[in-house]
């Protein structure tokens, strides 16, 4: 039995594969924009010719940019949107708060759905669930006649249905009673049973527009994949980096708009969690971006309060801060005459000059090969070559002279402009949110993050550096790592101290055994479902809120722990709390989970360092060249132990270590770089 986890990124496709003995394999191969299905099907081929028998996986976990690219490029299905009577704008009126508050010239995202395609209806539920005014057959009859030839999805979002859906659902069947199964219909009340008009409409608005393209994109990738021979059906990664059936991801489209970051944030923190580290800041820089996360305790940080391309979402979503700086990240003299490095990025096709593809234009990567710490004799990713010459041509022509610099001197400026970016950006989740970086360790993974990883841990202080054996293709490796994952919220909004246990306790029952049918549904056994409790609590009169875990049975005590885990959490994240303050309810939450054994991940490499040991290269290191032992990491065994400075391949990842720091291998192959803070 084999499985196998496919994760989707912007410039490439990782394919890693785990048999019954704990092998571990990974390709990697170029992602088709176009055609997603395309590249999984090539990394399975690529996969098969390393060994893996297709007939034999028994597990197919995916992550998907499909999602991510239809919002980003706005290839968005027509959406049509139904609302309560007088509320047809709330998408456009949206909230006062502005992204560039001095910005004269500053223009709102243009709304999901335009106002031609935005209908209501004469129906009213109250606050409190009761009906003020009814909805009858004949206004759910107009509504249908009303629906525009040209949608191919729907989006109801009434008021109050978080408190009673019996209206939304009177539209949906309405829809499907007049023949129109053509359409997509989605109701808040199921894709965000929470207060906030704006949000709840803009995120089920959001799932509408996509369900169209993701049932296309996941019936395709079923078919294919079973006809290259994988019969398991492929199971998706959500964004609160929990795994649900592919059926599952078409009706709720809008959980897999961060597939591909939640799966490596898994991959990171189950990699750090066995090698003993349970506090992590995670680092995925791949060709077009780089992604940062922080993990606490083991578990990922989550946010409901993020937004996609000006589009606010509700659903829960690994806390990750992304900023456009990649190893294909493009370098440039802007109109000043400074140098800039992204966020346009070569992506896979061209790709950087030193691809060979016919990309031209001087990147990261190009300056990582202008410094010696890519070599031509290492195909990137088994398969790409390296044009040392292609790389310094670019950087020469784009940076050095620009600058009146030589080709080595501009590659270092590169460099450091794109390290300051990502500094940047490991300070976001650590520092600005109460954090201190020099207690956790950095995980550097992607086929870019290991190349900057102990250099970004030595400007932060950071004591250690972790990056796993197969860095270039952990987001595939997060697949096999996480769990089938469901989470449910009601809305209640009421005093904390005046809440009901009782009530309480069957508002966590309820929401409970909606996530058991659907574990159930997709072949959990009882025995391996676990449900977690927690509570959405804010100070009264504030307009966000803070999730905080209910502990233990429900009772008066473990309520008034959630109080003060609420009170020590705004504190750390915004700089000060009253506990004397009233606090407030806002929602209760379950989160269902189906548990996966997990995989085991440990080395099987015999021998020494030396055996690993691939000669010298010249590299370098702060502006001296020097020659430097390079090593290949997948014949590293466990125990082993080196100085740096020096280099470590991989197939799909190279680790640049430091003068002045130190290397040992974990049992699981991971490189643990110890910088000069440890």
């Amino acid at each position: 039995m084999t499985r196998l986890g496919v994760d989707v990124g912007g410039t490439f496709t990782d394919v890693v594969a785990v048999d019954e003995e704990g092998h571990l394999r990974g390709v990697k191969v170029p992602s088709t924009p176009d055609r997603p299905d395309d590249g999984v099907i090539d990394g399975l081929r690529r996969a098969e010719e390393t060994g893996v028998d297709l007939p034999t996986v028994a597990f197919l976990g995916h992550g998907t940019t499909v999602a991510t690219n239809a919002v980003l490029e706005g290839d968005l299905a027509p959406t049509a949107l139904v609302t309560t009577e007088g509320f047809r704008d709330v998408l456009e009126i949206g909230r006062q708060d502005r992204a560039e508050l001095y910005d004269l010239d500053f223009e709102r995202t243009a709304p999901l759905v335009p106002r031609e395609r935005r209908l209501t209806v004469p129906e009213r539920i109250g606050p409190d669930g009761d009906v003020i005014e009814p909805l009858t057959d004949d206004d759910v009859a107009a509504l249908v006649e009303e629906l525009p030839d040209d949608a191919d999805a729907v989006a109801v979002s009434t008021l109050f249905s978080f408190r009673d859906d019996a209206h939304e659902r009177a539209i949906r069947e309405g829809i499907r009673a007049a023949g129109r199964d053509d359409l997509a219909v989605s109701l808040s009340s199921a894709v965000l049973p929470e207060f906030r008009e704006y949000e709840r409409t803009s995120t089920t608005a959001l799932n509408a527009a996509l369900t169209p393209r993701l049932e296309t994109y996941l019936g395709r990738l079923a078919r294919r994949t079973r006809a290259a021979g994988v019969e398991a059906d492929p199971v998706v990664m959500q964004s609160h980096g929990g795994l649900t059936s592919a059926d599952a991801a078409a009706e709720r489209p809008v959980g897999t708009v961060l597939s591909g970051p939640a799966a490596g944030v898994r991959g990171a923190g189950y990699l750090a969690e066995a090698a003993g580290h349970e506090d992590v800041i995670t680092m995925d820089m791949g060709g077009t971006s780089t992604d940062v996360s922080l993990v606490e305790g083991g578990d990922p940080s989550l946010t409901t309060d993020w937004e996609i391309a000006g589009h606010p979402l509700g659903v829960p979503a690994v806390d990750v801060h992304t900023i456009g700086a990649g190893g294909g990240s493009v370098a440039r003299i802007d109109a000043g005459g400074a140098l800039r490095v992204g966020p346009e990025s070569a992506g896979a096709d061209p790709g950087p000059a030193a691809y060979g593809r016919g990309g031209e234009r001087a990147t990261v990567t190009d300056a990582h090969v202008v410094l010696g710490r890519i070599h031509p004799d290492h195909p990137l990713g088994g398969e790409l070559s390296v044009d040392v010459e292609a790389a310094e041509a670019a950087v020469e022509r784009d940076v050095a002279d620009p600058l009146g610099q030589s080709v080595t001197e501009a590659a270092r400026g590169v460099l450091e402009v794109a390290l300051a970016n990502m500094e940047r950006a490991l300070r976001v989740v650590s520092v600005e949110r109460g954090h201190d970086p020099r207690s956790f360790a950095l995980v550097a993974f992607g086929g870019a993050g290991p190349l900057h990883g102990p250099r970004l841990a030595e400007r932060l202080s950071i004591p250690t550096v972790l990056v796993p054996r197969l860095a270039g293709v952990l987001s595939g490796l997060g697949l096999l790592a996480s769990d089938l994952e469901h989470t449910y919220v009601n809305a209640v909004v009421a005093p904390l101290e005046t809440e009901g246990v009782d009530d309480l306790a069957d508002e966590f029952g309820a929401l409970a055994a909606e996530g058991r049918e659907t574990l159930a549904a997709e072949g959990v056994d009882a025995d391996a479902m676990r449900f977690e409790r927690s509570l959405d609590l804010r100070y009264e009169g504030q307009s966000y809120s803070l999730n905080v875990p209910v502990v233990g049975e429900v009772s008066r005590a473990a309520i008034d722990d959630a109080a003060d885990r609420f009170h020590e959490r705004h504190e750390a994240q915004y700089g000060h709390a009253e506990p004397g303050e009233p606090v407030e309810l806002v929602n209760a939450r379950v989160r269902a989970v189906g548990e996966i054994p997990a995989v085991d991940v440990r080395s099987d490499v015999d021998g020494t360092v030396a055996d690993a040991a691939l000669g010298d290269r010249e590299v370098v290191f702060d502006g001296d060249r020097r020659e430097v032992p390079v090593y290949d990491h997948a014949r590293l065994p466990p125990g082993g132990a080196f100085d740096g400075p020096a280099v470590v391949q991989a197939d799909a990842a190279t680790t640049v270590v430091r003068p002045g720091q130190s290397v040992h291998v974990d049992d699981r192959g991971s490189l643990v770089v110890s910088t000069s803070h440890a």
